[in-house]
């Protein structure tokens, strides 16, 4: 049988693709999109921006949070049962 490498599909940065000049950060439903469902900033790994459009987003994303336009973090519900209840 033949090896099959999958060659990883090159990244582009959509505010470079789009010519954005500045991110802003009253833009709650864009800035989720870069954001994981725990309220963490994804990684550009991830996410595929460019270095200087990923410190933009960061600076955003933190100044909505100041603002209260996103969530500084999401409360986790665990299934685990607490600790008082088994005994």
């Amino acid at each position: 049988m033949a090896e099959y490498v999958r060659q990883p599909r090159k990244r582009f940065c959509q505010f470079c693709r789009e010519n954005t000049k500045f991110i802003d950060y009253k833009d709650a439903t864009l800035l989720k999109k870069y954001m994981t469902d725990r309220g963490k900033i994804k990684p550009s790994r991830v996410t595929g921006t460019c270095t200087q459009h990923q410190r933009d987003l960061a600076t955003a994303i933190k100044r909505s949070r100041e603002m209260a336009l996103v969530p500084y973090s999401v409360p986790a519900i665990s299934n685990r049962l607490d600790r008082k209840s088994r005994n």
